[in-house]
């Protein structure tokens, strides 16, 4: 009965609130009733990764390898997943970890949850669960200034980690007392990578484009890299681009503009599956190139998959990204700063900037990469290299260990 009268409240209430509405009361409501962090709790174990383990995004993956890099580094850990508590779809449902809700008593909380919901996710997890807790929120954002609504988060943390200098440098100007700290995501090499290009001939000179239409469609700007490559290639049946895609659901007008941008071009290739792992190391193995003309990235995951393999990445030369694509180890591509406009709302900031890419720099960068295919090895080598040395996981648990200051 109980269920029964909550949703009836759900659809006949609240989903006919306009949605900042229903954001604000969620918001304002969860701040309100969150339980309050213990100010002095100090860093112990066990740690518990809270956050969205299982939902198709850069936040779950963010926490996904967060888990297992401290798994690998031997130490006490445990997940506890929200992608339902934060309306995400469940995509991960074999990503397996230790349920940390009985955890009670001392330890610390890894938040992958963005500013706004972390009073949220502590109201999910209970008092019981937070009392005594080390809170530390590893936050993301891909503008230079964080927005005010983030401060909201501020009293339920002790401390606030990001993934870049870019990002940590947009949270120091809210953090205010908050210690801030850079520590990159960590992300195993693949094994067997890199692979030799392929003769030419034998398949299409291929460029791979990768965005989450949920996690903003203007930010991720595919409609530039497929304009770089038409501008590059034209119609040329020996170079392909892949654009891979998913979550058209958050954006309905994506698909019309990608496909107004590719101009029913017969070498562009556009595909919504879902897919797992394997399936998306294999649209990996299929390419020569690895294209992101974003306008801002807090991190850059696609970048760093791409350099993991050895494949030769051209990308805009801000944000995130900048901390390991430069010209010795990518292509990295000039860019305008353009007030943010986001028809998704995530980013709408017109007093903050973001990045307009060059498209025909990049695409010059295209045909260079085409017309050598040894410099393209070396390239891919380069940024493999740099990649590794970044995101390794061993590292990532070495550097865990020191901010906590407990081994």
């Amino acid at each position: 009965m109980r269920n029964s009268l909550f949703r009836f409240a759900h659809r006949q209430i609240w989903q006919r609130l306009p949605r900042n509405a229903r954001r604000a009361a969620l918001l304002q409501g969860s701040k309100w009733l969150a339980p309050r962090i213990t100010p002095d709790a100090k860093p112990a174990a066990p740690i518990i990764v809270v956050g969205p383990l299982r939902a198709a995004s850069g936040l779950g993956e963010g926490a996904r390898v967060c888990h297992d890099a401290i798994k690998k580094a031997g130490l006490p850990v445990y997940g506890i997943d929200l992608s339902r508590a934060l309306l995400n779809d469940v995509s991960y449902t074999d990503f397996a970890f230790q349920d940390g809700r009985h955890a009670v008593g001392f330890g610390t909380l890894f938040v992958h949850v963005g500013g706004p919901f972390v009073p949220l996710a502590l109201l999910h997890l209970g008092r019981k669960l937070v009392k005594d807790k080390r809170i530390v929120a590893h936050w993301v954002w891909e503008l230079p200034v964080m927005p005010a609504e983030w401060r909201q988060g501020l009293p339920f943390v002790h401390e606030i980690w990001a993934p870049s200098r870019f990002a940590a440098a947009a949270i120091s100007t809210i953090a205010g007392d908050h210690p801030v700290h850079v520590l990159p995501h960590p992300i195993d090499a693949p094994p067997g990578w890199p692979h030799p290009p392929s003769p030419n001939g034998e398949r299409p000179f291929t460029v791979l484009v990768i965005l989450n239409i949920a996690s903003s469609f203007e930010r991720k700007n595919p409609c530039a890299a497929i304009m770089s490559f038409r501008r590059a290639f034209g119609d040329d049946p020996n170079a392909r681009l892949i654009v891979k895609y998913v979550n058209a659901f958050a954006y309905p007008n994506a698909i019309d503009l990608m496909r107004e941008a590719a101009g029913n071009a017969p070498n562009i290739t556009f595909v919504s599956d879902r897919l797992d792992a394997a399936g998306v190391d294999a649209l990996y193995a299929q390419s020569d190139v690895v294209l992101s003309l974003h306008r801002a990235e807090g991190f850059g995951l696609v970048v760093a998959e791409g350099m993991l393999r050895g494949i030769p990445v051209v990308a805009t030369d801000w944000s995130g990204n900048r901390d390991f694509l430069t010209r010795d180890t990518g292509m990295p591509v000039n860019y305008t700063l353009v007030p943010a406009h986001d028809p998704q709302d995530t980013y709408e900031y017109p007093g903050i900037c973001w990045a307009d890419a060059n498209v025909d720099h990049a695409a010059e960068a295209l045909r260079k990469l085409r017309a050598d295919p040894e410099f393209r090895l070396r390239l891919g080598i380069a940024g493999r290299s740099r990649a590794i040395e970044l995101f390794s996981p061993k590292a990532y648990g070495e550097r865990v260990k020191e901010l906590l200051a407990y081994r």
